[in-house]
């Protein structure tokens, strides 16, 4: 008997519950492809290379914020404070450039570290007081919305045309350089999975090479060559989409390869048990605060070199628009679990595709930006009803 139940097959996990681990992508997914082919028939523009070029350009922003609140909101806490800081840290390096002369290789560093020092003070006091990381966001994110308005000149805008950062969004990267940077994206990412695969092998656990390795690499391949091939059709891959690339792959190594990773899920699953096993809830809480206010930062210096300035508009405007809502949408979209300690480094990704395709189709087919904020809020409730019941099924098989 001993010997038949050692050798017994592992149970194989059903599939709600591959939805809420290995397949959580897998909504999103199909929901953006319905997306896709919904308003290929609505405009014949939208699949065209430069309209394609112009949605991921669009989308790197939204992208880079959701992928800084992702590491808060896998501690179970919630920054709506990173509009303020994206938009208070890109006046303050534009004042540094156009009042004080401040060189851009100096301003730009000087904003992203202002705005992580931001965010981990908040979160600093969140340790401190005890106070819920709502409220203390919240009040945050107004006051930096006051210091912003006092930052600015009485134009209430500084323009950056000449200054060297508009050179951001408008340096592409084509031709073979195009394809040479793919090639770094996806050997960096074989090295990750490999990693990931002989991590997992040392600790005696049974790794197909085929789903782990050889099916991960080929397919994220073909939709890399897919994507320049389409970005190379029209001018290149824009910079920021780039920089947001290589955001991604940070991301994804502090997640899945350092013990920093493991111990955010851990925080974000029971912070209680967290602290017992000996893990710094405090300081892990403020690491992951510190990265969302410097990703912001990063997310405002790309918005200011779009839209050539920055002013009273930048955050998504004093009180921050809809770029917050938009980012923690796209983060929740993506897969990111607002009750923390679950989510992937592609949530940030595919949420912020979602968001940019709706926006992107909808102006496509002249819909009013009254409608625009309606389905994007709807996507919301529907994305968090969708991870809720999957959650319960799951849980009622597992019975």
């Amino acid at each position: 008997m001993a010997s038949i139940t050692a050798n017994a097959a592992p149970k194989r996990r059903t599939f709600g519950e591959l939805l809420t681990s290995d397949l959580r992508a897998l909504p999103v997914v199909v929901a953006l492809i319905a997306l896709w082919v919904f308003f290929a028939f609505q405009s014949n523009v939208f699949l065209t290379p430069r309209n394609l070029s112009n949605l991921l350009l669009q989308s790197t922003v939204v992208g880079m914020m959701a992928l800084g609140l992702m590491f808060v909101l896998l501690v179970k806490e919630i920054d709506l404070s990173v509009a303020a800081i994206h938009g208070v840290t890109a006046v303050l390096s534009a004042k540094l450039i156009v009042d004080y002369g401040v060189s851009p290789w100096v301003s730009l560093p000087a904003s992203i570290l202002i705005g992580a020092v931001i965010g981990s003070c908040s979160a600093r006091w969140v340790n401190w007081v005890g106070v819920p990381s709502f409220v203390v966001t919240l009040g945050l994110g107004l006051a930096l919305n006051g210091i912003q308005l006092l930052l600015l000149p009485a134009t209430a805008r500084y323009g950056l045309m000449g200054t060297g950062v508009e050179l951001i969004a408008q340096t592409t990267v084509s031709g073979i350089y195009a394809w040479f940077a793919w090639a770094i994206g996806i050997a960096a990412l074989g090295v990750l999975i490999l990693s990931g695969v002989a991590r997992r092998r040392k600790a005696g656990l049974d790794v197909s090479t085929l789903n782990a390795i050889v099916i991960p690499l080929s397919g994220a391949g073909a939709i890399g060559a897919i994507a320049v091939l389409v970005l190379n059709a029209n001018q290149g891959i824009p910079l920021p989409v780039l920089m947001f690339a290589v955001l991604l792959g940070i991301g994804g190594y502090i997640l899945n390869e350092t013990q920093f990773g493991l111990y955010l899920y851990a925080v974000g699953n029971n912070d209680e048990a967290a602290r017992r096993a000996g893990i710094k809830v405090p300081l892990i809480r403020m690491a992951a605060f510190a990265i969302a206010g410097g990703v912001a930062a990063i997310a405002g210096i790309v918005a200011s070199s779009r839209t050539l300035g920055v002013g009273v508009f930048s955050g998504g405007g004093v009180g921050g628009g809809t770029l917050l809502l938009e980012s923690i949408a796209a983060a929740v979209i993506g897969g990111v679990s607002l009750f923390g300690g679950r989510g992937a480094i592609h949530a940030a990704l595919l949420g912020a595709l979602v968001i940019g395709t709706v926006q992107n189709g909808l102006n496509l087919m002249g819909v009013d930006n009254e409608v625009r904020l309606i389905v994007t809020g709807l996507l919301l409730v529907l994305a968090v009803s969708i991870d809720k019941i999957i959650e319960k099924l799951t849980g009622q098989q597992a019975f």
